[in-house]
């Protein structure tokens, strides 16, 4: 009756893969959607905690007292919109917020050309936001009042043009005029934002600039429960840290502030990211807190205060990142930005994996077959680690017999087997360890290389072969997860069995629950370990043959 207890056994099985199949459909159609419609926040004042409080360094996220004025909804008619090859953004004269930033060469999904992926949007369900001003003796956003620009027209396009200004214009007062420059270049994520003041007046103006990114903490990432969640939430650079990541529930319980010269402060997401960042010649303080009220986050610098006397001119800067997480951009943009592509702590190893895989990219042309052929001249580099490792478990599997038949003969004598079994590695000449050491040499690569998979912007929608379009997600026919749990069950069986029977069972279940794991993990990253357990397969079979063959 075995092949029917074996019948029901897979049979179960499958029934269990198509409900967890039909459960992660089930998943991703009921997500909560988020209107995508941009509304304006007409013209509210800030909050109080949300103002730069340039007399302290001290975190004011209480938000007692706050004037809270039902502002209406303001039309987009008055909005300003700006597009580039790269960037579409709406700006807001009230405050001249950015308010939404789309990113025409980033889909929101595959095979969808007219629907671009919206990184920073302000809707009635969802807020991100970039918010820029003046506070001080002269500034011109307070919690009773923000300034409200004009332009000369609401549509800029770049059209060809190496670089395009848009100037808002905020009259301050009859001798004092302010104007609120974006400038946008071809092929540049990177928004310089700059603040123009001419004072006609004869007494002198001083302002601090603050950058200030606001936002809830809806996630875009996950879209069912099996799959890998990326990191969200924000980071910044400090003096103690180069790159410090929070989430928002670190944010939620322990405000952060800092100062550092020049560095920057981001929101951070599965690809993309939006970034202030400062004057990098001056000393800014930052602040990263929550609203007491509401499910908000703001993060923030302020810079240092700037003069302008009686009869001139003056400006102040500071730039706004917001698109993909480009290592070779970002290093360029401001020190230790790049960190924001997260390799973990194995990021050393990681860094050349990527520009590796990168190069091998930019002769073949397709990432997946880049995967293949890196993991490949890994395997070539370990071959000699690999070989011994799999010598010493040749060797094993060779007297597991003998194993056996002492564990038969001393069982009940756990001490005259231990001693038994040593006597029989010094006769065959085994290490019992020695298939340990060189994969664990192995592991700190591998485990970079499925960071630099996991973090690659390049692998956003970049197909592979046939049914594989987008390698940052998951197999849709599950094939490549159902190879590798078979590649798994054929290296075990080519490994020893643990003299164990418990051990031994937990070993059998092994590739049955990674498979289950690898279902929803990104098609790149199964594809790279289908690779890897193939090539290893191949070099392990050839030499437990041969050992096998000289007994």
């Amino acid at each position: 009756m075995d092949w029917l207890r074996t019948s029901l056994i897979a049979g179960i099985a499958f029934i269990c893969f198509l409900l967890v199949i039909r459960w992660g459909e089930f998943q991703e159609r009921h997500q909560p959607k988020v209107d995508q419609t941009t509304v304006s926040t007409g013209t509210a004042p800030l909050e109080t905690s949300e103002v730069p409080d340039i007399s302290s360094s001290t975190v004011q996220s209480s938000d007692d007292q706050i004037p809270t004025p039902n502002a209406p909804i303001q039309s987009s008619a008055g909005w300003v919109r700006v597009t580039t090859d790269v960037l579409d953004v709406l700006i807001d004269p009230n405050g001249g917020d950015i308010v939404k930033v789309a990113l025409p060469t980033f889909l929101k999904a595959l095979n969808t050309p007219d629907d671009p992926l919206v990184l920073l949007n302000q809707t009635d369900s969802h807020t991100y936001v970039a918010r820029s001003g003046l506070v001080g003796p002269n500034g011109t956003d307070t919690t009773e009042s923000r300034p409200r620009f004009s332009s000369s027209q609401k549509q800029y396009s770049l059209n060809g043009q190496e670089q395009i200004d848009v100037d808002l214009t905020y009259q301050q007062t009859p001798d004092i005029t302010i104007v609120k420059r974006f400038s946008f270049k071809k092929g540049s994520h990177l928004i310089d934002v700059r603040y123009l003041i001419q004072n006609n007046s004869s007494a002198p103006w001083q302002a601090t600039l603050y950058g200030q990114i606001k936002r809830d903490s809806y996630n875009p990432n996950r879209r069912s429960s099996f799959e890998m969640a990326p990191f969200l939430g924000a980071a910044t650079s400090t003096t103690d840290k180069n790159y410090l990541k929070l989430t928002f529930d670190d944010i939620a319980d322990e405000p952060l502030t800092h100062k550092k010269q020049g560095s920057w402060v981001a929101m951070v997401q599965h690809y993309f990211l939006s970034a202030w960042v400062p004057p990098q010649d001056t000393l800014n303080e930052f602040r990263l807190f929550k609203s007491k009220n509401a499910d908000m986050y703001y993060l923030q610098f302020t810079g240092q205060p700037f003069n302008v006397a009686p009869g001139t001119t003056g400006e102040v800067a500071a730039g706004f990142y917001a698109g993909p997480k480009d290592v070779k951009t970002l290093e360029t943009i401001s020190p230790y930005l790049d960190l924001t592509v997260d390799y973990s702590f194995l990021w050393w190893i990681a860094k050349p994996l990527f520009k590796i895989l990168h190069a091998i990219h930019s002769v073949v042309g397709n990432w997946g077959v880049s995967i293949i052929l890196l993991t490949l001249l890994i395997k070539i580099i370990f071959f000699y680690p690999s070989a011994a490792s799999y010598r010493s478990m040749a060797k094993m599997r060779k007297i597991q017999p003998k194993m056996l038949e002492l564990k038969e003969r001393y069982g009940e004598d756990r001490q005259k087997f231990s001693a038994e079994m040593m006597k029989l590695y010094r006769q065959e000449k085994v290490n019992p360890f020695g298939g340990c050491l060189p994969i664990l040499i192995q592991m700190p690569v591998f485990l970079s290389l499925y960071w630099v998979l996991m973090e690659s912007v390049e692998l956003r929608q970049a197909p592979f072969i046939l049914w594989i379009q987008d390698l940052s997600v998951r197999d849709p026919y599950f094939v490549l997860p159902l190879i590798m749990g078979l590649t798994m069950w054929i290296q075990q069986k080519l490994n020893p069995t643990p003299p164990d029977p418990t051990q031994a069972k937990i070993m059998q279940m092994m590739p049955i629950l990674f498979t289950f794991l690898f279902l929803f993990f990104p098609a790149g990253l199964v594809l790279y370990w289908v690779v890897n357990n193939s090539l290893s397969i191949a070099q392990q079979y050839v030499i437990t043959r041969n050992i096998e063959k000289s007994a």
